[in-house]
């Protein structure tokens, strides 16, 4: 069983990867418009923070986590607009160095966390070990839409196993939030990872299937790619059914991106 250390380690991998990069930007880069959303940069990147920060408050006071939530409800905006007005026009450069702050410090608060844990979240409670797994989940997803709108080619590495597994444990979960039912049981799931390991999940069944890429998989249940912008292999409705609509993220019900959307930019300059 992995242990919240290493997801913590993990968590940690996957800002010090992004980290460097941000590093790079310069003004029109922060401004870059991204296929997430129309977000820019700049709003991908306070996302980021502001949900970082939303996690360390749950941590410290579940109550104050509450009260900020009806907050953000009751404002009238959008969870990006609410953002902005939170971090008060902060952006750029400032705003690089004040996630990369507070995320150093959530790893701190979470690897010396009683691993029994329950944190005050979207819809149910989650425990400490699975709030981290979400981090990670999160910041490696978001952070695509970064990478597509600089054109860079991304390096992969074996801890989205992590996110592989969320993704896997919520084939169910993914119809009911749609209203409705699973059309069978889970698909048997193998994938290849980064490091050419196999891995697989679920009863062998030569009928109900998916196979192909982790890196992939893990995009389409995070919502970063259509499945026909990838090269899975799905065999059986209940993996067609599920990789059509497949979300591994808390919270209502969301489209994937349309085919051929959530592409890189042609703008491979910073490679």
């Amino acid at each position: 069983m992995t242990s919240l250390a290493n997801i913590v380690a993990d968590l940690r991998a996957e800002g010090d990867e992004l980290y460097p990069l941000l590093l790079t930007l310069d003004k029109t880069d922060w401004s870059r418009t991204t296929t997430f959303k129309s977000w820019t940069i700049n709003d991908v990147v306070a996302h980021l923070h502001f949900s970082d920060y939303l996690g360390v408050t749950s941590h410290r006071d579940g109550q104050s986590f509450n009260r900020l939530m009806a907050e953000i409800q009751n404002s009238g905006v959008t969870l990006a607009e609410f953002t902005r007005e939170w971090l008060e026009g902060l952006s750029g450069a400032k705003l690089l160095e004040r996630w990369r702050g507070l995320f150093l410090d959530m790893c701190e608060l979470f690897i010396t966390s009683d691993p029994r844990l329950r944190l005050t979240w979207f819809g149910p409670d989650m425990s400490i070990q699975m709030f981290a797994t979400a981090r990670l989940m999160e910041t490696w997803a978001h952070s695509w839409a970064i990478y597509d709108a600089l054109g860079i080619t991304r390096k992969h590495n074996d801890r989205i196993k992590h996110i592989a597994t969320i993704g896997v444990k919520t084939y169910q979960w993914t119809f009911i939030n749609h209203g409705s039912t699973p059309p069978g049981p889970p698909p048997h799931i193998s994938l290849r990872a980064p490091s050419g390991e196999l891995w697989e999940w679920n009863t062998e069944q030569d009928e109900n299937k998916i196979s192909g890429d982790a890196v992939e998989f893990c995009q389409v249940v995070t919502q970063v790619r259509n499945i026909a912008d990838t090269q899975l292999k799905l065999t059986g409705e209940s993996a067609r059914r599920w990789m059509a609509i497949a979300q591994c993220f808390a919270g209502p019900a969301e489209e994937p991106p349309a085919k051929g959307f959530r592409v890189p930019s042609k703008e491979s300059n910073r490679n």
